[in-house]
C-alpha cells in the first residue's frame, strides 16, 4: 500500500502539492473576508445602513456553516472533485448574479445564499483531503492548507477595491466571480483521497491517534466544550473582519484607502495565525493553542476600548491580534476534531463542529451592526468581546479534554 504515487512522485512527497493546491482554492473563497471593501460603496450605492450592508456577509456565513456538514456526507457520495467542481461553479454564479442585480434583497439572496452554499460546499473538501494525507501532520499540514482562506485578503482587498474603483462595485462581483469559478473547477480535478489503508511510509500511530479511532463526538464533554470555544473565536473574529475597515475610518480616522489597506496587513496575521496555531495544536494540544488565542483576544479588546482618533498603532495591534486569533481558530478546531475523535469520520465531524463558525458569525456581525447603528459607535462591542474571552478560558481550561471512553494510555488527561 505504501508503493502510491501521486503527480509521479511517491505519496510522501507527491502529497504535499495538496497543500498549495488547497491554499489557492481556499483563497479564491477567502474573498468573503474582503467584504468590509465592499461595505461602504454598497451603502453609497443602495443608501443602506451598517447593519444593512453587514446582513448579506452574515447570511453568507451562515449558510457556509450549513452546507459544511452536507458537503461531510457528499464527500463520501460523490468523492471531492465532483464536489469541488460543483461548489466551484455555484461559488461563482453567486457572485455573477451579484453583480447583475446588486440591491439589499437580491444580495441577501445571490451573495448571502447561492455564494454561502457555494463556499460552504467546497471549503471542507481540500481540508478532508489534507487530513487523509496527513495523519501524521495533522495540524501543520490542516494549518497550512487554511491559510489560504486566512492570507485571500491580502491579494482580495486590494483586487475589489482596484474593480470597485475602475469599474464599480457590480462589475467588480462578475469579474470575480467569473475568475473564481474557472479556478476552483480547474484544482477540482486533481484532488484525491488516498487508498483505504495507506499510511505514510515508516509512520506508525501514536496512541493519541489509536485512542481517538472509533470515538464518538456528539454528546461527549468535549464536544460541546469544542463548540462553544469554536463559537467564541469565529464571533469576535469574524465580526472584527466585517468592521475592520469602518472602525479605521470612524474611530481612528483613516481615509478609506488607508483604512482597505490596513485589511491586507490584517490578512497577513490571519494567514500566519494558522499555521502557528496548527504547530501549537501539534506541539502541545489545542487547549493550550485555545487559551492563548483568547488571552490576545482579551488584549485586543482592551485597546480598543481605549482607543481613539489618531491611534492608529493601538488600531493596528488589536486587529492584527483579532484576525491573527480567527486564523488560529481555523486550524485549532479543525485540528482539535481530527485529534479528539475517529479521524475516519474527519469530514462529517468537522462539518458539525463547523457550525460554531455560523453561529458566531450570525451574532457576533449582528450584535456588531446594531450597536453602531443604537450607539453611533463601534467601541462598545469590544465589551461583550472582552467578556466573551474569560468565559472562552474557562470553558478552554475545564472541557476541551479527550473523551473518556477513547482513552487509552492517557485516561482522563486533557489533549489540551
Amino acid at each position: 500500500m505504501n508503493n502510491v504515487t501521486l503527480f509521479g512522485m511517491p505519496a510522501e512527497k507527491g502529497r504535499w502539492l495538496f497543500i498549495p493546491l488547497g491554499i489557492i482554492a481556499l483563497l479564491c473563497l477567502g474573498t468573503v473576508y474582503s467584504w468590509s471593501i465592499f461595505r461602504k460603496p454598497l451603502e453609497s450605492l443602495l443608501k443602506i445602513n451598517a447593519t444593512e450592508s453587514l446582513l448579506p456577509f452574515t447570511i453568507l456565513l451562515v449558510v457556509f456553516a450549513i452546507l459544511m456538514p452536507i458537503a461531510g456526507f457528499l464527500i463520501e457520495r460523490y468523492g471531492v472533485r465532483t464536489v469541488t467542481a460543483v461548489g466551484g461553479i455555484i461559488t461563482g454564479l453567486g457572485y455573477l448574479l451579484s453583480g447583475l442585480d446588486a440591491n439589499p434583497f437580491t444580495l441577501i439572496i445571490t451573495y448571502g445564499i447561492i455564494t454561502g452554499a457555494g463556499i460552504g460546499i467546497v471549503y471542507g473538501v481540500p481540508l478532508a483531503v489534507a487530513a487523509k494525507w496527513f495523519p501524521d501532520k495533522k495540524g501543520i499540514a490542516l494549518g497550512t492548507t487554511v491559510i489560504g482562506f486566512g492570507l485571500s485578503p491580502l491579494i482580495t482587498a486590494p483586487l475589489a477595491r482596484n474593480l470597485i474603483e475602475n469599474y464599480g462595485v457590480r462589475q467588480a462581483f462578475i469579474i470575480l466571480g467569473s475568475v473564481f469559478a474557472v479556478i476552483i473547477v480547474l484544482i477540482a480535478f486533481t484532488l484525491k483521497m488516498p487508498p483505504e489503508g495507506w499510511t505514510p511510509r515508516g509512520w506508525t500511530p501514536s496512541a493519541r491517534t489509536v485512542a481517538s479511532q472509533g470515538t464518538k463526538m456528539l454528546g461527549t464533554q468535549s464536544f460541546y466544550g469544542l463548540w462553544i470555544c469554536y463559537t467564541i473565536g469565529t464571533f469576535v473574529g469574524l465580526a472584527a473582519i466585517g468592521i475592520s475597515s469602518p472602525v479605521a475610518q470612524e474611530i481612528i480616522k483613516l481615509d478609506r484607502g488607508t483604512a482597505a489597506a490596513t485589511v491586507s496587513l490584517f490578512a497577513i496575521f490571519n494567514g500566519l495565525g494558522r499555521p502557528l496555531f496548527g504547530w501549537i495544536s501539534d506541539r502541545f494540544s489545542p487547549k493550550t493553542g485555545a487559551i492563548i488565542s483568547y488571552v490576545l483576544i482579551l488584549i485586543a479588546s482592551i485597546l480598543m476600548i481605549n482607543a481613539q482618533a489618531g491611534q492608529v498603532a493601538t488600531y493596528l495591534t488589536a486587529f492584527c491580534l483579532f484576525w491573527l486569533c480567527l486564523g488560529g481558530w481555523l486550524a485549532i478546531a479543525p485540528t482539535a476534531t481530527a485529534t479528539l475523535f475517529d479521524a475516519n469520520n474527519y469530514a462529517k465531524n468537522y462539518g458539525i463542529v463547523f457550525t460554531a463558525y455560523g453561529v458566531g458569525a450570525v451574532f457576533g456581525t449582528v450584535l456588531a451592526g446594531q450597536i453602531k447603528d443604537t450607539f453611533g459607535s463601534y467601541t462598545l462591542f469590544f465589551y461583550p468581546t472582552a467578556i466573551l474571552a474569560i468565559v472562552g478560558i474557562i470553558v478552554a481550561t475545564f472541557m476541551l479534554k479527550r473523551p473518556r471512553a477513547a482513552t487509552v494510555t492517557e485516561r482522563d488527561r486533557s489533549i489540551a
